[in-house]
């Protein structure tokens, strides 16, 4: 209905023990618990809610972002109602037609490594363990060529739904906390399925020796899956923000974004 209200909200999970955030028969997913927790405070049979990024299966989110039909409610409501790995960090009113999805113009994505001999307990299922040294500067450059408008056929799987293979990459760079963190930072007009997974398992190739940098450039051009490297595990991406109008990592803490 026109100038019906629409609100937004601010979500954070844990995606460890969820299939995903979309609905499945028999599944536990984020999508569902949060419309279960929402129909309850709006005192509906139901709610239907607009996300901006579709995560997949042990896929984390700081900053995902989601839309509904109806008036803001108070976050404290919802939280009380969600499970321990979700929490609603902010819930308010949104311009008329606002769609979560359709008017976003990025997503912000990091998967993060923990590049030591020693395992983490308390990071197994937010960081991807990597015992073998790495070449930081080679991921650096490997970055680099990611920024632009490129055909990323090779990093998402063979079978798909997806028609259109170019994306466009605002910004992309790795970085260093300490001597055994490092973080693979990626905003992009939007993503097709475990893309960001296939570039981090080709870049850690290419970060031990196993492939070279214009292997990847000529990835970049449409090559089949088959020439990409594996897909890194789900448990080290996290969703870390959308943005609508702006980048949402700030230009100068990631690379300078690609030309208009």
């Amino acid at each position: 209905m026109a100038g019906a209200s629409v609100s937004r909200l601010l979500i954070e999970y844990d995606g460890t023990e969820f299939s995903g955030w979309a609905r499945q028969p028999g599944r536990r997913t984020v999508q569902a618990e949060l419309e279960r927790a929402l129909a309850i405070v709006l005192r509906r049979d139901a709610a239907s809610l607009t996300v901006a990024g579709r995560t997949d299966a042990g896929v984390h989110a700081t900053g995902q972002v989601a839309s509904y039909s109806g008036e803001a409610v108070r976050c404290d409501s919802l939280n009380a109602l969600l499970p321990y790995d979700i929490a609603v960090l902010e819930c308010a009113a949104a311009p008329s037609g606002f769609d979560a999805r359709r008017d976003a113009t990025s997503r912000a994505y990091c998967y993060r490594v923990l590049n030591r001999r020693a395992r983490s307990p308390h990071e197994r299922r937010r960081v991807l363990h990597w015992p073998y040294a790495l070449d930081l500067d080679r991921l650096r450059a490997c970055a680099g060529l990611l920024v632009g408008t490129h055909d990323f056929t090779a990093f998402t799987p063979t079978e798909t739904d997806h028609v259109r293979f170019s994306r466009r990459v605002l910004a992309a760079r790795w970085t260093a906390d300490g001597e055994d963190r490092l973080a693979f930072w990626i905003e992009a007009d939007a993503f097709m399925r475990q893309m960001n997974r296939v570039l981090v398992g080709t870049m850690l190739e290419i970060a031990t020796g196993r492939r070279s940098l214009e292997q990847l450039a000529d990835l970049l051009t449409g090559r089949p899956r088959s020439d990409a490297g594996p897909t890194a595990p789900a448990h080290g991406l996290h969703l870390h923000g959308v943005g609508y109008g702006e980048l949402a990592v700030l230009p100068g803490s990631v690379t300078t974004p690609a030309d208009s």
